[in-house]
């Protein structure tokens, strides 16, 4: 990690410089702790705040539901497979 004092985590320098490097990523990380404190996760916590539609932006708690790191995994990769473009495929001409 960057920022370590005495072999442990220097949360407060990481985040003085997320704030002026990285802006956005702290936006969302605010929005992921304020969605799983909606959902009752405490800090250490394993699980996952998955949203039901996949919009993250959307913090309602009857779309959000505690699942694993791996089920959130699939989802989201199952997402991305959707949004993606379709391979091209070469096609003949008929004669």
């Amino acid at each position: 990690m960057p920022y370590m004092t005495n072999g442990k985590r220097d949360y407060k320098k990481e985040l003085n410089w997320e704030k002026k490097k990285k802006p956005k990523r702290v936006k969302e990380r605010a929005k992921r702790n304020a969605a799983r404190k909606k959902v009752g996760l405490k800090k250490g916590d394993p699980r996952q705040v998955d949203h039901k539609d996949s919009n993250p932006s959307n913090n309602k708690k009857s779309n959000l539901r505690v699942v694993s790191a791996k089920t959130n995994l699939k989802k989201e990769a199952n997402r991305k497979k959707k949004t993606s473009p379709r391979p091209y495929k070469k096609y003949r001409k008929k004669t």
